[in-house]
């Protein structure tokens, strides 16, 4: 029995879906087909990815698949109650409030993972952690899976190393068509986008330090850059911060960018990446914000034991006053600052990363003998999205010919 907010909010969700799905060509197109083909005919498909309109559609791309879709969202903050109603108006099992206690969080998880899954699509590794550690009578079960984040592909590849990863995964954040699109053009945009609407401020002039210079990393400091930002970087990985220092962008430690920064965005998929010790050296008004997946970025405990006085300082914004009276503001709550405050992903880019997800939980379905462990996308997956993409801008691309193959397959020319 689903579990939402609040059903008669299906109206404005069924609206914002269908405004999405008409930019999203290459989801429309596996819909029809998918209809034909049913490759889920039978299957149980758990999702837990943000539930908004996009991810709503890739639901039911997947329903029209044949699947029976048991969905909840991978942040309480992103999940928009009238997406939700949508989806249960749709027939789905709808397990997702927005606001959710941490211990409303893990029962909707926990309703998803018990109608007992074949295929798991996963947004940070929430449902394939919490089938190992509560749920093992239901591994056999399962099929296979798809990951979408940076963050959810580290703790499967930790529980791969482990031994301790009992089906196989693809890692979908690691195709091509995801992660230099999606996480570097998609992340780019929404993270400001969710800034701009929060705070009404102007970014040009301002200094911008952006944590981590990972393709989300490398979009949000293109954009700060594109909107008059002076950006900062700061980084662990030598190669990575080079990559900055020859993009432009002026390279720091941590504790020395804290003295310079005026809005400040984690994006590394680590955990105290802003402490006390860089909160002590911030100026007075800084905005702290975070777009890795959990909210362990920026330290909360430490924010919380400075602060005297903690004030809603705007709408999803929290302003910590500091006892020398400089006040530190955070951004929803210190989760994904996209979708916490925003809209998530333009619909177009996630148009190719869910049909990356949708072709990848099709190839499970029809290869039900994969080995155990974290999988690359199939290649010809991420050569058939491109071409499906190109096709859908109308743009057209040279071939090889049958002599250039040759020669290019060829070491004695």
């Amino acid at each position: 029995m689903s579990q939402i907010q609040n059903e008669a909010l299906y109206a404005s969700g069924e609206q914002k879906i269908q405004w999405v799905k008409s930019f999203m060509p290459l989801l429309s197109g596996l819909e029809t087909e998918f209809a034909a083909e049913k490759p889920f005919a039978g299957l149980r498909v758990a999702l837990s990815v943000h539930l908004e309109a996009k991810t709503a559609y890739l639901c039911r791309v997947l329903q029209a698949g044949g699947a029976a879709m048991f969905v909840t969202g991978s942040n309480p903050l992103s999940t928009q109650d009238d997406i939700a109603a949508a989806l249960v108006k749709s027939g789905m099992e709808v397990f997702a409030v927005h606001g959710a206690t941490a211990e409303e969080y893990h029962a909707h998880l926990q309703a998803v993972i018990a109608a007992r899954p074949h295929i798991i699509i996963d947004d940070g590794g929430d449902l394939v952690n919490l089938i190992h550690n509560e749920y093992r009578e239901l591994l056999p079960t399962v099929l296979g899976g798809c990951e979408e984040t940076t963050t959810g592909i580290i703790r499967l590849q930790a529980m791969a190393a482990d031994g301790a990863l009992c089906f196989p995964m693809l890692a979908v954040n690691n195709a091509k068509c995801k992660y230099l699109f999606d996480n570097r053009y998609g992340t780019g945009q929404s993270v400001w986008d969710g800034i701009n609407r929060t705070t009404n401020l102007i970014v040009a002039g301002k200094t911008v330090v952006v944590a981590g210079y990972g393709w989300c990393g490398k979009g949000v400091a293109m954009r700060a850059k594109g909107l008059g930002a002076k950006v900062v970087v700061t980084e662990v990985d030598a190669v990575k911060a080079m990559e900055a220092v020859m993009d432009g962008f002026t390279v720091l430690p941590m504790e020395e960018a804290a003295k310079i920064g005026d809005f400040f965005i984690t994006v590394t998929g680590c955990k105290d990446v802003i402490t006390e010790k860089t909160m002590r050296r911030m100026k007075n008004g800084a905005i702290l914000c975070n777009a890795g997946h959990f909210n362990v970025e920026i330290n909360l405990g430490d924010l919380e034991k400075l602060s005297v006085e903690r004030f809603e300082s705007r709408k999803n914004i929290m302003g910590y006053k500091l006892a020398d009276g400089r006040v530190l503001h955070l951004i929803a709550e210190g989760r994904l600052v996209n979708l916490a405050a925003g809209d998530g992903h333009p619909a177009e880019i996630m148009d190719m990363s869910f049909a990356i997800q949708a072709l990848c939980a099709r190839y499970i379905a029809q290869h039900k003998g994969l080995q155990k462990g974290v999988h690359f996308v199939p290649e010809e997956i991420d050569r058939e999205v491109a071409r499906r993409k190109l096709a859908s801008w109308g743009v057209k691309v040279d071939s090889l010919t049958e002599e250039q193959k040759t020669y290019l397959n060829s070491w004695n020319v």
